[in-house]
């Protein structure tokens, strides 16, 4: 009889319980997992403008700076300038770019972004006409925050493209570049043109491009992140958050409202007025995974959350997500994150 072969940590972390779709962008960067192939690294360059949209920059450059958190390295970041010189604000805050628009390498560069603002004047400039061109040959995906679509137009470059630009100068936009389709929306993606009229309209922008470089779980990482200005960005584009029908929103809004003391799912579907079958059937047709499953990774999710960010025992983290003892606990977080509670971070520490 062979000898008994104690499982190495290759096969532990292999047999790890995997989160459901809904849960994996909450916990995308505790999980370690390693990709067999890591993904290029994509390169975003702002050409930051005079009296350019502080809000609107800063709501790309923050998404793209949070992605980086749940996937290391994932993007680069660079600011250029028509001059090299340093740039004022529309909120009269002074940046200094990296480097001048004579100096871009465009080889180095995934996406380019014309960052404008509500008194950015619209002046034609044969230089960034010229760069914003030859981008465009290279294949670049080229973008306008608040007026930057005008440039983009003015060089010639929005023929045939649904666009936006903020309300102050759609009409300039439209006598510009005629051949384009200017319309009222927040921001618009049409294939390598990429614009967004106002601040939330930059961060709905920046966050598709991503999730279409890295799929929808960093998308929904960087959302959960981003969480205290959701509302607001859902009424921007709802259709990128997960498609929910209110029935089943109140199921997951009411199980977020008692983790310490679970509800039974009947409990849950006399709350909402269904049957237990038609709960489970939402919950399968809209997140693909259980009512039981989803209740258990969002507790999970918690007791992670409150390890890191309290100073409670693991036996009252264990009481405030629900759990009957902490080695029940113990047992389920290390099944989805492949170590024990007692070898999480303490970042109250």
């Amino acid at each position: 009889m062979p000898p008994t072969q104690a499982p190495s940590s290759r096969r532990r972390l292999v047999e790890r319980r995997q989160f459901s779709t809904g849960m994996q962008g909450k916990n995308l960067r505790y999980l370690g997992e390693q990709q067999k192939q890591p993904p290029s690294q994509a390169r975003a360059g702002f050409i930051l403008l005079e009296h350019f949209s502080l809000p609107a920059f800063t709501q790309a450059l923050d998404t793209l700076v949070t992605a980086n958190l749940l996937e290391a390295k994932a993007f680069t970041t660079c600011t250029f300038s028509l001059s090299g010189e340093e740039v004022a604000s529309d909120l009269g805050l002074v940046i200094r770019p990296d480097a001048a628009l004579a100096a871009m390498n465009l080889e180095q560069l995934d996406l380019l972004v014309v960052c404008g603002g509500l008194r950015t004047p619209l002046r034609p400039s044969q230089e960034l006409a010229h760069l914003l061109q030859a981008a465009a040959r290279h294949g670049l995906d080229l973008a306008g925050l608040w007026n930057g679509a005008w440039f983009l137009g003015q060089a010639g470059l929005l023929g045939g493209y649904r666009c936006t630009v903020h309300p102050e100068h759609r009409a300039a936009l439209a006598e510009i570049a005629k051949a384009s389709n200017v319309t009222s929306e927040s921001y618009v993606i049409d294939r390598d043109r990429l614009t967004a009229a106002s601040p939330s309209g930059a961060f709905y922008l920046t966050l598709e491009w991503i999730g279409l470089l890295h799929g929808r779980a960093l998308v929904e990482g960087i959302e959960d992140i981003l969480a205290f200005e959701a509302s607001r960005y859902r009424r921007v584009n709802p259709t990128l958050n997960v498609k929910m029908t209110a029935p089943l929103r109140e199921v997951v809004n009411l199980m977020d409202a008692n983790l310490e003391e679970p509800l039974e799912l009947d409990q849950l579907a006399d709350y909402v007025g269904r049957s237990r079958r038609q709960i489970e059937r939402l919950f399968k047709e809209q997140l693909g995974t259980t009512p039981q499953r989803h209740y258990l990774e969002l507790r999970i999710t918690e007791g992670r959350r409150l390890l890191q960010h309290s100073e409670l025992s693991i036996l009252d983290v264990a009481i405030a997500c629900g759990f009957v003892s902490a080695s029940h606990f113990s047992k389920r977080y290390t099944a989805y994150f492949g170590y024990p509670p007692s070898k999480e971070a303490r970042l109250s520490n």
